[in-house]
């Protein structure tokens, strides 16, 4: 086995006075693709930060590889002193890294590399983030929440750039699906301890609800044997004292283990507050059009929602999902066509757009919209602080201005507000922004045991296949169709054709003129590989059996725990060899696959 790359031993750090990590461990070898995981607060930033080097631990043993470079893709990615994205990206580059490699990732990711930093979107500057930390190929790559304001097109495209490469790769993201994908190991980050899975993402939840199952019972044993002991110390024998000290000093040490034990933090209490029964039709929408000025964004759309549907957007950013929710729901009128609005509507919306709280309100203020300390809940009349031990706030929070909380918390804190308004209908745009899985679960049972009616947009997958009953997604020229079923349902429906995949065909069919050039391309005689290129093609397999066995014969030799401290300088040049003979390999690879592609597309 090659020695890690990284290895964080005994990490220790607090912040106030409860230990945010406390003796944490984190190990990455080359080629480990590694889900860290945990509740928001838990430290999963801060552990990522220290194994960039960025946050110095009060305790605990790290090691970096010399020779491994390292890569850290931050939430918020700093941007000042860049005139345009392109000089932002290729920053990131090293002497020896190839700069059309981060033109090759621009594009892939929607970006020219002209465009002035100050003017992107939240999407757009994630984008932009992701280019720059990729460029480079480093041996590790550090992603803190990379498909955050990304669409669906664009995470899927990440999820199979990074199966594709040979950096280790340590992840954290709320997004299931995209976990599930990437990761073949999963780290917990938990009451400042972790615990390693060598699975993927997708077994976690499992292997976590049994680790929790094991300590709440041992805890249990811990307090029945602490209960038998005092009994035995108060009314059993005590002719032998030296015995009965013994025993004291063993129940003072399961005394203290038993209190000292940080239990798993408590789940959010989501439940919606119900209103009277709306109409059996909620929505009916009747070929509706809109455009701004030469951009269409619905054409000719027709739907009927009813009563108990639970209905999902889809789509990449930019195609119109907020606009055609805004006409669904009556808040934006259509150029063309009409809505209709079932009877006894009562409508509780979540925004996407969290700015709109105001950073100085306090969390009862807004929970209560400054209407005293109470609320009613489904009749019954609750005390603000009570209603936020729901979302996990503490007491102390009630006076707290949002401007203080974190992501998490201002997303949980939104839900609390809009699940306290009596409504049939919710209205969710983009709902698990920010929410870490255990909160994610209980939205998910609650959407999808709504009495009332559910609109969401969402660019997550794994949350819309456990939730909707069917989806709507663009076609392309304004078109919009709905789907039976979820996410991957409607993947199935369109002969499993990814949303990004109908671009070609979407421009051409919103302007009609694009199918004549290819129409007279198609009657041109089909052209063939050059010699070069068949004797390139035949040849470049061997080639590249050849540079994998050096690889291999290299990583078995530094393999050896006694090379380093033998023979130091052997050791390095040997670390250098092997990279070359990785970007040899990566280009090799590369070339079979231009041609390979090439000769199907002539075939073809």
């Amino acid at each position: 086995m090659a020695p890690p790359l990284l290895n964080l031993t005994g990490i220790k750090l607090t912040f106030g006075g409860t230990p945010l990590l406390d003796g944490a461990e984190l190990v990455a070898a080359p080629g480990d693709k590694i889900a860290l995981v945990g509740r928001n607060g838990s430290g999963k930033s801060t552990l990522l930060k220290i194994a960039a080097g960025m946050i110095e631990p009060q305790d605990g043993e790290l090691f970096r590889q010399p020779s491994a470079t390292i890569r850290y893709l931050p939430q918020m990615p700093d941007m000042d002193g860049f005139a345009t994205v392109r000089a932002y990206v290729e920053a990131g580059l090293g002497p020896a890294d190839d700069p059309h490699r981060a033109t090759y990732l621009m594009e892939h990711l929607g970006l020219t590399g002209e465009e002035r930093p100050a003017d992107l979107s939240g999407g757009e500057a994630r984008r932009a983030a992701l280019a720059r930390v990729m460029a480079p190929e480093p041996d590790i790559l550090l992603l803190d929440e990379p498909t955050n304001h990304l669409d669906l097109a664009v995470i899927e495209w990440l999820e199979e750039e990074l199966a594709r490469t040979s950096s280790a790769l340590i992840v954290i993201s709320h997004d299931r699906r995209f976990l599930q994908r990437v990761s073949r190991a999963t780290v917990w980050l938990d009451r400042g301890q972790t615990r390693r899975l060598d699975k993927g993402f997708a077994h976690f939840e499992e292997w976590r609800d049994q680790v929790l199952e094991e300590e709440e019972r041992d805890q249990h044993k811990l307090g029945r044997q602490i209960v038998r002991e005092e009994h035995w110390l108060r009314y059993g024998v005590t002719a032998r004292r030296k015995r009965n000290m013994r025993r004291l000093g063993e129940l003072q040490t399961m005394r203290q283990r038993f209190r000292s034990h940080r239990g798993a933090e408590g789940t959010a209490t989501l439940v919606a507050s119900d209103a009277a029964e709306s109409g059996k039709l909620v929505i009916e929408a009747k070929n509706i059009d809109k455009s701004f000025g030469d951009l269409t964004v619905v054409k000719g759309f027709s739907t009927r929602i009813q009563r108990g549907d639970r209905v999902g957007l889809v789509g990449p950013n930019g195609a119109g999902k907020t606009t055609l929710l805004k006409m669904l729901t009556g808040e934006l009128a259509p150029d063309a066509g009409s809505v209709r609005l079932g009877v006894n509507l009562e409508i509780a919306t979540l925004d996407q757009k969290r700015e709109a709280v105001s950073p100085d309100e306090t969390l009862a203020h807004y929970l209560t919209d400054g209407r005293g300390e109470n609320l009613v809940i489904n009749g019954e009349q609750r005390h603000v602080v009570s209603y936020m031990k729901d979302f996990l706030f503490k007491p102390e929070q009630a006076r707290t201005p949002v401007r203080e909380l974190s992501g998490g918390e201002r997303a949980r804190l939104l839900l609390a507000r809009v699940l306290a308004r009596p409504a049939n209908l919710l209205v969710l745009d983009e709902p698990t922004n920010d929410l870490d899985m255990e909160t994610l679960e209980l939205l998910q049972e609650l959407v999808a045991g709504f009495a009332g009616t559910v609109i969401l947009v969402s660019h997550d997958r794994d949350f819309l296949d456990r939730t909707v009953t069917s989806i709507i997604a663009p076609d392309g020229g304004g078109r919009w169709v709905e789907y039976a079923g979820g996410y991957s349902d409607m993947l199935a429906q369109r002969g499993g054709t990814k949303l990004e995949d109908r671009k070609a065909r979407n421009k051409s069919a919103a302007d009609p003129a694009a199918e004549k050039p290819r129409a007279e391309v198609s009657k041109e005689p089909a052209k063939k590989l050059s010699f070069k290129q068949k004797f390139a093609l035949e040849s470049l397999p061997k080639k590249i059996e050849a540079v994998t066995a050096s690889i291999a014969r290299l990583e078995n030799n530094i393999a050896d725990p006694a090379y380093y401290e033998r023979d130091p300088t052997g050791f390095q040049k040997t670390i250098a060899a092997l990279d070359k003979e990785r970007v040899t390999l990566a280009a090799l690879e590369e070339e079979w696959l231009e041609l390979e592609m090439l000769r199907e597309e002539l075939e073809g």
